[in-house]
């Protein structure tokens, strides 16, 4: 299986983006924590040498499962060899988890970010930074930034090359020039 990044947003029902990738990690969180020790058995390694396993909780549950079947996760075929599609259906269906809206597959939305994501030095994908505002040059050359949460917010790119930016906060944004995203 394969859940979405910390960094990813999704958008719900309404259009409206939200930080999916850190929903399914408190879901994750809390759902391990109902029956400790997890116990995960080795499987084999993905292409950049993580450790791909089969993983349960102390009471047998299984996680992948779990986590799939509640739609904070999606079947990742290329190793499950799609152990886990029946589990993706059934939270489809209900539209449970990121199936209550749309999403980009985790696989895809990092493959997008290694491929055309621009960043500042010292900002990672993976870390907390609060420098995340995305400093965007128009088609007409009007500077706009958008916020988490935004609905275009994960389909803006930064690209430092043409003068975009990233801002530590609204308030740096307004005061280099910049105007906030009407949506």
């Amino acid at each position: 299986m394969d859940a979405p990044e910390s960094d990813q947003y999704c958008e719900d029902a309404q259009g409206f983006e939200y930080p999916c990738g850190r929903v399914a990690a408190t879901a994750l969180d809390e759902f391990l924590a109902a029956s400790r020790p997890a116990r995960c058995q080795f499987v084999s390694w993905d292409q950049y040498g993580r450790y791909v396993g089969d993983c349960a909780r102390a009471d047998g549950a299984s996680v992948q499962a779990w986590v799939v079947e509640n739609g904070h996760a999606l079947d990742w075929p290329r190793y499950s060899k799609g152990a886990y599609a029946k589990h993706q259906a059934a939270a489809q269906q209900a539209r449970r988890g990121i199936w209550v809206g749309t999403f980009q597959a985790p696989w895809e939305w990092r493959a997008a970010q290694r491929g055309n994501l621009e960043q500042p030095a010292g900002f990672s994908l993976l870390s907390e930074s609060s420098c995340n505002i995305k400093g965007n040059i128009s088609a007409n050359g009007e500077r706009i930034y958008h916020v988490p949460g935004q609905k275009y917010y994960s389909r803006t790119r930064v690209s430092e090359g043409k003068g975009e930016r990233w801002f530590c906060s609204e308030e740096e944004a307004r005061r280099a020039g910049w105007r906030k995203a009407r949506q």
